[in-house]
């Protein structure tokens, strides 16, 4: 297991236990007034937004968050889902609401949040399983340090000691303070630890303002991922390390309602219809994006799709996702990408653009049609969808080896 710095990993490379940690929250998804309504370990196993009561807005919001954490993304794709969110669900009178600076807060500390407190639950699992003989506690760096946190930089305890229980970072909001595992004193030495730390007398006496020992914030005197960590071990031990089969893999766990709803969430958010644009724009200048995957997920087919395209095909597509290749966005713009070889057909040229469509299409689709048979004897189903009055076709194929609808085309009539 590495020992990252305060921020390494956080908004980066998401790994196994920390994706798994946050997709177990997703099938219960916790409406709320204030931002005290949850509080403690409920934190493990829901997911809330303060102030976020409507079931569609909090599912957009758990979208939102989820493909932050999962797919390693930053502040700035966050902070324009959360901004389609608000003005899609028609969110008014949330705290941040109506400034520059509030607004700002407010997106950073919902990310801030929910990307700690999973990458620290994911980190506890590692840790369990690591079976180390001391943990340590780092400082995170921040700014502006809480003293107490300073105190406990360096701090070598065993695993089974009372301080983990309340005190496993993050303990209060903007906290960025993390735990590392070692073998021996020798080792644990080389991590940071002060041997001769020991814990100030009354370190467990709690705060009558807050309830919880100096140095907790309200409501945080827990250690996130501890109350379900044998269950992000057991989702996380199948795989080892963090892909597109993974993430695929994960999203099937939810229960099926709830998976359709995140997943059309997913396909809402305006990060999904950039993400598809900018990887066929890429390849169009024939530079794939460095280091990322050869294909990409536009989120599970939907269950009323996955009955229809089953009765279409006879065959069944139970817990399939739609799936596009750097290889099919490269043949839609070599067979379909000109005017000289559309306008005969009384179509036009598709541009990378029109990949930013794919996510609107595959959420409602005008019709789904077929099915058809490929030259290498697919199984070929259509998704129909007018907009801008034009006619959009966008054609996958029923592919078993992925358990995914894969894109083999993409063109565009003119008219309907």
């Amino acid at each position: 297991m590495s020992h990252p710095s305060a921020l390494s990993g956080v908004f980066g490379q998401p790994f196994a236990q920390q994706v798994a940690f946050f997709r177990q929250k997703l099938g219960r998804l916790v409406p709320t007034q204030r931002w005290d309504d949850m509080q403690g370990e409920a934190h493990d196993t829901g997911f809330m937004v303060a102030g976020a009561a409507e079931a569609d807005l909090l599912t957009d919001l758990a979208a939102a968050v989820d493909k932050a954490i999962a797919e390693g993304r930053g502040l700035d794709e966050f902070r324009a889902d959360f901004k389609g969110i608000v003005a899609r669900n028609g969110w008014t009178g949330w705290t941040g609401e109506g400034s520059v600076q509030g607004e700002a807060w407010r997106v950073k500390t919902i990310l801030r949040t929910n990307a700690y407190t999973s990458y620290s639950a994911g980190r506890h699992a590692q840790l369990l399983e690591g079976d180390f003989a001391f943990w340590v506690y780092r400082h995170g760096g921040s700014r502006e340090p809480r003293p107490q946190h300073l105190d406990w930089n360096g701090l070598m305890l065993p695993p089974s000691h009372a301080f983990w229980i309340k005190f496993y970072p993050p303990s209060d909001w903007g906290c960025s303070c993390y735990v590392v595992g070692a073998h021996s004193q020798r080792s644990a030495k080389h991590m940071g630890a002060h041997s001769a730390k020991r814990l100030a007398p009354g370190w467990d006496r709690p705060d009558p303002a807050t309830g919880e020992p100096a140095g907790i914030g309200k409501g945080w005197g827990y250690a996130p991922g501890r109350s379900v960590a044998q269950t992000v071990q057991a989702m996380a031990g199948k795989v080892r390390n963090w892909d597109y089969a993974i993430a695929k893999a994960f999203m099937a766990k939810l229960p099926r309602d709830q998976a359709d709803a995140i997943s059309d969430a997913y396909r809402a958010l305006p990060s999904t219809a950039d993400d598809a644009r900018r990887f066929a724009q890429a390849i169009e200048k024939g530079r794939p994006p460095a280091g990322d995957a050869p294909v990409r997920t536009l989120g599970l087919v939907p269950a009323d799709q996955e009955a229809e395209v089953s009765t279409l095909t006879g065959r069944s597509v139970d817990g399939y996702d739609f799936r596009v290749s750097q290889d099919a966005v490269r043949h839609v713009l070599d067979a379909h990408g000109t005017d000289q070889t559309e306008a005969p057909r009384g179509q036009r040229a598709v541009s990378a653009d029109d990949f930013g469509l794919l996510p609107a299409i595959l959420s409602a689709p005008d019709t789904i049609e077929g099915p058809d048979t490929s030259n290498i004897g697919e199984t070929l189903v259509h998704y129909v969808k007018t907009i801008g009055g034009e006619r959009y076709t966008a054609t996958f194929a029923v592919n078993r080896t992925f358990r995914s609808l894969s894109l083999k085309t993409l063109f565009v009539r003119i008219g309907k």
